[in-house]
């Protein structure tokens, strides 16, 4: 995931992987806090942990542009089927 991070914010030094990994982790539990299960391997989980990074890191070109992508993004993993941690398990 932190290359992928860093190719989306793009980064192409490893100057900065803690503080990008300490986003990959803020993302994963603002999903989480909403419902959203762990789905590393699914694109839109992963689409919408770089679009956190890229919201967070450093001073983007648009902060209101991510900052509402992101809001959609989250809000769709949240009513998607298998992405939240509620409910019957067999369902995700």
């Amino acid at each position: 995931m932190l290359a992928s991070v860093r190719r989306a914010i793009p980064v192409s030094t490893t100057a900065y992987d803690d503080e990008l990994q300490e986003l990959i982790e803020e993302a994963k539990d603002d999903l989480k806090i909403v419902g959203v299960a762990s789905a590393d391997i699914r694109p839109a989980y992963r689409r919408a942990i770089k679009t956190y990074c890229k919201l967070h890191f450093g001073s983007p070109e648009d902060p209101e542009r991510l900052q509402k992508a992101y809001n959609e993004q989250k809000a769709q993993l949240m009513t998607a089927t298998g992405f939240t941690d509620w409910g019957d398990e067999n369902d995700a």
